[in-house]
C-alpha cells in the first residue's frame, strides 16, 4: 500500500504567509481557538528558547469547500494545504506575529498580543504595570514586523528612565535578544502531509484519533467532525444557533455587520453546539446516547464493524429532518412557553441544564410525531419540566434516563392521547401522593439554594401568584429577566443570622443557612429587618407595612410561615416550615396540573383518628438533634444481602463509606440501594432496644410523641 503522508519542513515565516495568502487554510472539523492567552505565551517562550513543540499536520487539498480561514476573508490564494491537527499553534502563531483578532469559545473576539522584556528574556502576557514599564516590549508584533525600528524605540524608551544607565553593553543585550526574537520567523516546524488522493472520512478519521489521544474529546465532538465532513451546512447551523443563544438580533447584526431579525437567545442557558445537538439526535434519530448516534451516523454495522454508505446516508437524512425541527425559531419560541407556565423565569432557576434540552426534545416529539394541539402540549410538558427539575431527573446518567423515555413512546399510536398518557404515567410515578409530604421536607433539609426543591418552591411561588413578603409586589415580577434593577428580592434569614449565632450560640454556617430559614422580601425590608429577634422585628415590620390582615394571612401562606412561627424553637420551626414549604410547592403542582384547582394553603392540622400527619414527621436533622437518632448510631440495610453500613454524623449527615449524604434517599441510593424511600432501607439498633428499629417506624414515633407534647 502507498504511503498516504510526507514530512515536510515549514518555517514559522512560512506558515504565516501560508495562512496570510490563504494557501494554508482551516478545515470545519477544527474547533473554535481555545488556548489561553498564558499558554501562548509558553508557546512563544519555548520556540525562542529553541525546545520542540510539536509537529502539524496538513492535507494537501485544494478543495476550499469545507474550509474557513485563519484571520479575516481577504485571501489571494487558493488553498493548497488544510490544517489537520496544530490549529492551536498554528493560530497561536499567526494572531501574535500578525496581530489577529480570534474568535473565544463564548463567541467573543479578542486580540492576542505578548509583552516581552529584553534585558531579562521573559514573555508575558501584557498587564497594566507590564504596559507602562519601560523595561517591556508591550507587543512583540512590531518585533517582527521591524525588528531594527523596534530595537530603536526600545533603547529610546530605556533612556527616559533617569535612574537607569543604557551603555554599549546593555546595548549589546538588547540587540541580542530583539534579533533573536525577531529569528523567531526562521524557526522551523516538522509538518506531516498527508495526501491529496486521501479520502474525507479518512482525514477526519485521521484527526479525531489524533485529538482524542491529547484533548479527551466527547462523542459530540466526534459527531461534529462527521458533520463537518458530510454536511457542513449542518455543522454551521449549529454554531450559529450556539452563538446567537448568546446575543439579542440587535447585538449579533452589531458583531457581523449583519441584520439579524431572530437569535435563540434565552433567559435560560447559552448552549454550545454540542449541547443543541444531543437534542437534534434525540428528535431526528430517536437516540439519547451519543456514542450509539456516532457509529449509526457513520453507518457502522455493530457486529461487523463494517461501514455502510446506505446506512449513513439514511442516517443522516433522518438527522437532517430532526435538526429543522429543533432550529425552528417557532418551535424553540413556543417551548420557551412552558419554562414560563412552570414557573421557571430565569437562568438562576435552572439547577440542570440537561431538562431544558431533553425536554424540548420531547416537546418536538409531541408536537411533529404525536401531533399534541400546541396549548395540551404545553400543559403537560410544564408538568413534565416542573417535575424533572424538582426531583432532578436529568441530574444523574442523563443520556440513560432520556433513552428510557424515547423507548417508553417508540412504537406507539401516534396519536395526542398516547403521548400524554405516557409522560402523565411517568409524571405520577415520579412524584405520588407521599413524595410530597415525606422525600420533599427531606430534600429541603438543606443550605443550598440552587437544590431543585428550594427552586421548584420558589417557582411554585410563581404559580401561585404570590406576593413578596411583607409587600404588594409580585414575585415573579422580581424575577423577570427582562427587568433590570439596582437592588430587587433578597432571600432574608427569618431567623437572622447574627442573632442566631449571638443568642442561640450557633456556628454551624449549613445549620444558619438553611433554606427554610429562607423568605423572599424586598431588599430595602432585609435592611430594615437587620438582627433583630423574630418577636421584635416581626410586630413591627407588620405594623409598618400596613397590611391588611387577609393579605398578611394569604402571604404567611405562600411563604409558609408556622403559626407563631417567632416563638418557636428553631429547629422545630425549620422541621414545620420545610413540611409547609413541601405543602405550599404541592399546592402550586395541583395548580400547574389543573388551572381550576384552587389552591388551599391553611396549615394542615394532625389526623383526629390519631395517625401522625405526614407532614408533621420529623426529618433526619431534628431526629439527631433532638436525640431520637444520636450521632455515632450505626445503620444497616434491612435486605440482608447487603453488606453496607452507614453511620449518624454529629451535623445530621449520614455517613456512607467516604460519603456524606445529606437525606437517608441519598444515603439509600449511595449503597446502590434500588428502593423509593431511604427510610424503608434503613434500620438502627438503638439504645433500650433488643431489634434493630427501622428508620420510618422511629420517625413516625418521634412524631407521636412531639404532638403528644404540644
Amino acid at each position: 500500500m502507498s504511503r498516504m503522508f510526507g514530512h515536510h519542513p515549514w518555517t514559522v515565516g512560512e506558515l504565516v504567509t501560508g495562512v496570510d495568502r490563504g494557501g494554508v487554510r482551516l478545515p470545519d472539523i477544527q474547533r473554535p481557538f481555545v488556548w489561553p492567552n498564558a499558554k501562548v505565551r509558553d508557546l512563544v517562550d519555548s520556540m525562542y528558547r529553541g525546545y520542540p513543540v510539536g509537529e502539524l499536520m496538513f492535507w494537501a487539498n485544494r478543495d476550499t469547500t469545507h474550509t474557513k480561514t485563519i484571520g479575516d476573508d481577504s485571501k489571494t490564494q487558493d488553498a493548497s494545504y488544510q490544517v489537520v491537527d496544530g490549529q492551536q499553534r498554528l493560530t497561536s502563531l499567526y494572531a501574535v506575529v500578525k496581530g489577529l483578532q480570534v474568535w473565544r469559545e463564548d463567541y467573543s473576539r479578542e486580540s492576542i498580543a505578548l509583552a516581552f522584556n529584553p534585558l531579562s528574556d521573559r514573555f508575558e502576557v501584557p498587564t497594566p504595570i507590564v504596559k507602562k514599564s519601560v523595561e517591556w516590549i508591550p507587543d512583540i508584533k512590531t518585533v517582527f514586523e521591524d525588528p531594527i525600528n523596534a530595537r530603536y524605540n526600545y533603547l529610546t524608551q530605556l533612556r527616559t528612565d533617569g535612574s537607569r544607565t543604557v551603555d554599549a553593553n546593555v546595548e549589546r543585550r538588547v540587540e541580542i535578544a530583539i534579533t533573536r526574537l525577531s529569528q523567531l520567523l526562521g524557526y522551523e516546524f516538522q509538518v506531516v502531509q498527508v495526501k491529496d488522493e486521501v479520502d474525507r472520512e479518512v482525514v477526519a478519521d485521521i484527526f479525531v484519533r489524533i485529538n482524542s489521544e491529547g484533548v479527551n474529546l466527547s462523542s459530540a465532538d466526534f459527531i461534529l467532525t462527521w458533520l463537518s465532513v458530510f454536511w457542513e451546512e449542518g455543522r454551521s447551523q449549529l454554531e450559529t444557533w450556539a452563538r446567537n443563544s448568546r446575543f439579542t438580533p440587535a447585538e449579533v447584526t452589531n458583531i457581523l455587520n449583519e441584520p439579524t431579525t431572530w437569535t435563540s437567545n434565552n433567559p435560560y442557558m447559552a448552549f454550545h453546539p454540542g449541547q443543541i445537538l444531543r437534542v437534534v439526535i434525540a428528535v431526528g434519530l430517536n437516540r439519547a446516547r451519543l456514542s450509539d448516534a456516532y457509529n449509526a451516523l457513520r453507518g457502522r454495522d455493530p457486529r461487523t464493524r463494517a461501514i455502510h454508505p446506505d446506512r449513513r446516508d439514511a442516517e443522516l437524512k433522518k438527522l437532517q429532518q430532526g435538526q429543522a425541527l429543533v432550529l425552528n425559531p417557532l418551535h424553540w419560541d413556543e417551548f420557551l412557553k412552558v419554562l414560563e407556565r412552570a414557573g421557571f423565569r430565569n437562568k438562576s432557576m435552572i439547577t440542570s441544564t440537561s431538562t431544558i434540552l431533553y425536554s424540548y426534545a420531547l416537546w418536538l416529539i409531541g408536537r411533529k410525531r404525536f401531533h399534541v394541539p400546541v396549548d395540551e402540549l404545553r400543559e403537560v410538558m410544564a408538568c413534565w419540566f416542573f417535575m424533572s427539575q424538582i426531583t432532578g431527573r436529568y441530574t444523574s446518567s442523563p443520556e440513560t434516563r432520556m433513552q428510557e423515555e424515547l423507548n417508553r413512546l417508540d412504537g406507539l399510536p401516534e396519536t395526542a392521547a398516547e403521548f400524554t398518557k405516557v409522560l402523565n404515567a411517568q409524571i405520577d410515578a415520579a412524584v405520588p401522593a407521599d413524595w410530597w409530604t415525606v422525600t420533599l421536607p427531606d430534600a429541603l433539609d438543606t443550605s443550598s439554594v440552587k437544590s431543585p426543591a428550594w427552586v421548584a418552591y420558589v417557582a411554585a411561588l410563581n404559580i401561585l401568584d404570590a406576593d413578596v413578603l411583607l409587600a404588594t409586589s409580585k414575585v415573579k415580577d422580581w424575577i423577570n429577566p427582562n427587568r433590570t434593577t439596582v437592588k430587587g428580592i433578597e432571600k432574608h434569614h427569618l431567623f437572622p443570622k447574627e442573632y442566631l449565632k449571638k443568642h442561640l450560640g450557633l456556628r454551624s454556617v449549613r445549620k444558619i443557612n438553611q433554606v427554610a430559614n429562607y423568605a423572599l422580601v424586598e431588599w430595602s425590608d432585609n435592611i430594615s429587618i437587620s438582627d433583630d429577634a423574630p418577636t421584635n422585628y416581626w410586630p413591627t415590620e407588620v405594623a409598618r407595612k400596613n397590611i391588611d390582615d387577609t393579605r398578611r394571612r394569604r402571604q404567611e401562606g405562600w411563604h409558609a410561615l408556622p403559626d407563631g412561627w417567632t416563638s418557636l424553637n428553631y429547629d422545630e420551626f425549620l422541621h414545620q416550615r420545610r413540611c409547609l414549604i413541601a405543602h405550599v410547592t404541592h399546592q402550586a403542582w395541583r395548580r400547574l396540573a389543573d388551572p381550576n384547582y384552587e389552591p388551599d394553603l391553611i396549615r394542615p392540622d394532625a389526623d383526629t383518628d390519631g395517625d401522625i400527619n405526614p407532614l408533621l414527621l420529623p426529618s433526619l436533622e431534628h431526629l439527631v438533634t433532638t436525640g431520637w437518632l444520636p450521632p455515632g448510631t450505626i445503620l444497616e440495610p434491612v435486605d440482608d444481602s447487603s453488606t453496607t453500613t452507614a453511620e449518624v454524623t454529629e451535623d445530621g449527615y449520614i455517613q456512607v463509606g467516604d460519603h456524606t449524604c445529606e437525606t437517608v434517599d441519598i444515603a439509600a441510593r449511595e449503597a446502590n440501594a434500588d428502593v423509593e424511600s431511604g427510610w424503608e432501607y434503613w434500620q438502627a439498633l438503638l439504645d433500650g432496644d433488643e431489634e434493630p428499629v427501622l428508620l420510618a417506624d422511629l420517625r413516625i414515633r418521634a412524631g407521636h410523641a412531639g404532638t403528644n407534647a404540644a
